[in-house]
């Protein structure tokens, strides 16, 4: 994870519907994570220093399902396919602190389920 990009204060890391690829690691600073509604962006995470982000796409390959613009000036490192490939093959325990965050964040999405919000892109509400 050598590579290390330096966003300024309103740049745009990713934005919703692009190609995945990279997850990102804060070095310094903080990242707001955006979804498009139809009054305009809305933050809903500020993530910060020593968070992850962007790490569904390099798993699933799926199109990014929010938009990451800088909060302030920010450092990140990037974590690309190829370096997650290699902690899988070559030290795959490196790997329990992304599945401890994926895990804490489908807790959070099922407790809003469990209370009845709707899923974006959706008329109807979902239990569980």
């Amino acid at each position: 994870m050598s590579l290390r990009k330096k966003f300024n204060k309103g740049e745009v890391v990713f934005h919703e519907g692009n190609p995945s690829g990279d997850a990102y690691i804060i070095s310094l600073g903080s990242i707001e994570i955006l979804e498009n509604t139809a009054s305009g962006q809305k933050v809903f995470g500020i993530l910060g220093e020593n968070e992850i982000f962007g790490e569904m796409g390099l798993i699933d390959g799926q199109p990014r399902s929010a938009t990451a613009r800088a909060r302030e000036d920010s450092v990140v490192y990037v974590l690309t396919p190829k370096t997650f490939d290699n902690m899988v093959q070559e030290n795959p325990e490196a790997l329990l602190p992304i599945l401890q965050i994926l895990i804490n964040r489908l807790r959070e999405t099922m407790k809003f389920l469990k209370l009845g919000y709707k899923l974006p892109g959706t008329d109807k509400r979902h239990a569980i």
